[in-house]
């Protein structure tokens, strides 16, 4: 099927070159590296958020770029440690992991405005954090 008609990217849809080494898991949070690849998120201070991964990505083996991962941006059930509480609502979650999310703003960066705090999960807005969506990422040549 041609790519005609097919939306790929936009807004909310992304898809990114992965960083050599890198596996990204469907599910877990994706950043981008200094250099503008993909790799899971993670407690750091220089990643900046791209969204959700919606497939498996194995690069653990290829260069920079040798694989590529579809993100996707919007509102996602992450897990949160303790430093999340039911009066938090609207406040900024970090990235502790892929997979969870922390108040802790010192070391790590940001993923977005928490919307909802349950048992099994708080709810945040993923990758829109002010963020220009016009920022330089590695395009796939052909793709």
């Amino acid at each position: 099927m041609g790519r005609i008609g097919n939306e790929r990217t936009g807004a909310n849809n992304l898809v990114l070159q992965v960083a050599g080494g890198q596996v990204l898991e469907q599910g877990t949070m994706v950043a981008l590296n200094a250099d503008g690849y993909a790799v899971p998120a993670a407690k750091a201070a220089d990643l900046v958020i791209a969204g959700v991964a919606q497939s498996y990505a194995n690069n653990r083996q290829g260069a920079d770029g040798a694989e590529v991962v579809s993100v996707r941006r919007g509102a996602f059930v992450m897990a949160a440690d303790a430093t999340i509480k039911e009066t938090d609502l609207l406040k900024t979650a970090y990235m502790a992991d892929a997979k969870t999310l922390t108040l802790t703003a010192e070391g790590s960066s940001p993923v977005g405005a928490i919307l909802e705090v349950a048992a099994d999960g708080v709810t945040v807005q993923v990758g829109t954090m002010g963020m220009d969506i016009t920022v330089n990422v590695p395009v796939t040549p052909g793709a």
